[in-house]
């Protein structure tokens, strides 16, 4: 295991994180990013209110709980590993490592059921713009999901605190977007 490095001052308030300042950098974007999604989802919602209440009634919140269960049970994973690479257990993180991944994989495959139901139902991104924005936030969300999973897939392979640190970032934001997802897609009205 390789000992973290020491912060580069070049990064200014980022130096204090934990993990490579780059990952912060890319973080605070896609946020930015699902800000502005959020606030066209929340313009569309208001000139259409009817339309969006009738289309969310559509989506099943215990599938959306489900997931929420899911995905922050893998985010407590991460930081269980986190834990256990600053005492020095590689075995123990690269076991809540993987158990994260599992965990990432089952909300993956519990989207694509809930997928594959609304496009059997006929509801597809075209049925109107609810479906739109939801198939779209959720898509994109899912992307990040992906890229997480590859993300810790490599840190279980190149286990070092930086390493386990940075990926862990990356996923608890994974995380903090479906909790943002979850309400507004499936339980706000």
């Amino acid at each position: 295991m390789s000992e973290k490095a020491l912060p580069n001052p070049g990064w200014g308030p980022f130096s204090a994180l934990p993990g490579n300042p780059l990952m912060w950098v890319l973080i605070l974007s896609e946020m930015l990013v699902f800000s502005a999604f959020f606030a066209l989802y929340a313009a569309e919602r208001v000139t259409a209110t009817a339309l969006f209440d009738a289309s969310q009634r559509e989506l099943d919140p215990l599938m959306g709980g489900l997931n929420t269960l899911v995905l922050l049970t893998s985010g407590l994973c991460v930081a269980l590993a986190v834990e256990a690479v600053s005492a020095g257990r590689i075995r123990r993180t690269r076991q809540w490592l993987g158990a994260s991944m599992g965990l990432g994989v089952l909300f993956g495959v519990i989207k694509v059921v809930e997928y594959s139901n609304k496009f059997a139902a006929g509801i597809t991104p075209e049925t109107n713009a609810f479906f739109g924005f939801y198939y779209g936030l959720t898509a994109f969300h899912f992307a990040h999901v992906l890229f997480g999973l590859a993300l810790l897939a490599l840190v279980t392979w190149r286990t070092s605190t930086e390493n386990v640190e940075t990926a862990a970032a990356f996923w608890h934001m994974v995380d903090l977007i479906w909790i943002l997802l979850y309400p507004l897609l499936y339980l706000l009205r």
